[in-house]
């Protein structure tokens, strides 16, 4: 898998996992107290890690692109 699909993997459960992150439902949840309210920390931990993660691949994508635009 090149760097680019890699990142846009990343993007793609970036924008996913955001999506739950802020769902109604899942506000509800933590809200409510239903879940360990824990969970809306990890989540936010995951979409932390995840960001770092693709900040490192774009640092190769855009290595990649600038050598080929040369």
């Amino acid at each position: 898998m090149e760097p680019i699909e890699i990142l846009k993997q990343f993007n793609s459960c970036y924008l996913k996992i955001q999506a739950i992150a802020q769902n109604e439902n899942w506000l509800l949840l933590i809200a409510e107290k239903k879940i360990d309210p824990e969970a809306a920390t990890h989540l936010g931990d995951v979409l932390h890690y995840l960001s770092e993660a693709m900040g490192c691949v774009e640092e190769i994508v855009e290595i990649k692109f600038n050598q080929e635009a040369k």
